[in-house]
């Protein structure tokens, strides 16, 4: 049975947590990677531990978007493995919600999916081979109180890869969306003393990605639901 092989990977939204951790595993595993965020000053650590390379870019920009897969594609090359892990957050009682702060933090979490996804296919459909992954987050699921905007734009991206899952993996690109239903440790974000467990390991996540991207073709996966054991459903 031939397991799918990637080359190199594109991961969009990157910080310290997942993507960082996404990053050093597919390293690991011989894949060349190239990092996108809006501010990359403080990817240097992360691209000298890993060999990436940081681009700067604003996903919800088009034109920004596809100059970034051409700057790949000149210095590293086509990304046969592509992951979208921004998103964006507008707080507050729903009669409180300023507009503009609304539609950016739907483009963020949405749409600027839609454009690297976009992006991504048009150039792993001639080779029949690639995969999109997308990060969602119990909001993809269930909407909070006073967080109407991240639900927006998480149902929205849900709803994107389900339909490109059933378009393009007749088509041979594997399209995956990962419900993130808790909390995720960081440096930043540490658990309570008294609820160990309680949040979810990026490296643990990081292996769940990875595991899918191992799938043979005739079981793949379009989605995954990840929490804490401890966490209540």
């Amino acid at each position: 049975m031939e397991l799918p092989k990637y080359k190199i990977a594109l991961i969009v939204g990157v910080g310290e947590g997942l993507s960082a951790s996404l990053a050093r595993l597919f390293a690991r595993e011989g894949i060349k990677v190239a990092l996108a965020a809006r501010k990359i000053e403080k990817l240097g650590a992360l691209c000298t531990e890993t060999g990436a390379r940081a681009f700067a870019c604003n996903a919800t920009e088009a034109e920004e978007v596809e100059r970034l897969f051409g700057m790949v594609e000149r210095e590293i090359g086509t990304p046969d493995l592509v992951v979208y892990n921004a998103s964006g957050r507008a707080r507050g009682a729903f009669t409180d919600l300023v507009p503009a702060e609304v539609a950016s933090a739907i483009a963020v979490s949405a749409f600027g999916g839609f454009l690297v996804a976009q992006q991504a296919a048009t150039r792993m459909l001639p080779n029949r081979h690639g995969a999109i992954l997308f990060t969602g987050a119990s909001a993809s699921v269930k909407g909070y109180p006073q967080s109407a905007p991240f639900a927006m734009g998480k149902f929205a991206l849900r709803g994107l890869a389900q339909s490109m899952a059933r378009e393009l993996s007749p088509q041979g690109i594997h399209v995956a969306h990962f419900v993130i239903d808790g909390g995720i440790r960081s440096a930043a974000r540490a658990e309570p003393a008294d609820r160990p467990d309680s949040m979810l390991d990026p490296d643990a996540i990081a292996l769940s990605y990875w595991n899918v991207l191992q799938q043979p073709r005739s079981a793949w996966t379009w989605e995954v639901e990840l929490r804490p054991w401890v966490e209540r459903f």
